[in-house]
């Protein structure tokens, strides 16, 4: 069987996905979904507009490229400013889903939004 040919849905059906989740972490730091307020104008509140906005962004596929090498960078920044000190591997440091957002979000910038997208039309 040959899957080359699921890829224009399945990239599409992943940059939505990541996109939702990213949102959806962006929006615990808002107090929902179980989360905590963060003060909106501290490092915690600035990656929770990151979070929401460019997960939105992503999700929709509008202006997917810089919208997923912003939210890679904030991944990155997370990464190491707040995982790293704990220990060097993510299994280690709990950082693993920065990691997974970071390196998905790379991708995503590099190839764009692709099908069912904003951007795409």
């Amino acid at each position: 069987m040959n899957l080359d040919r699921l890829g224009p849905y399945v990239y599409p059906l992943f940059r939505i996905v990541f996109g939702f989740l990213f949102l959806c972490h962006g929006l615990q730091k808002f107090g929902v979904f179980g989360g905590h307020t963060m003060p909106l104008f501290s490092r915690f509140g600035a990656a929770a507009c990151i979070e929401t906005i460019g997960g939105v962004l992503i999700a929709i596929g509008l202006f997917t490229r810089v919208a997923a090498f912003i939210a890679s960078g904030e991944m990155a920044f997370a990464y190491f400013l707040s995982h790293y000190p704990r220990g060097f591997l993510p299994i280690q440091n709990q950082g693993e889903a920065a990691v997974l957002f970071c390196f998905a979000f790379l991708y995503i910038s590099t190839r764009g939004a692709g099908g069912f997208s904003i951007d795409g039309r």
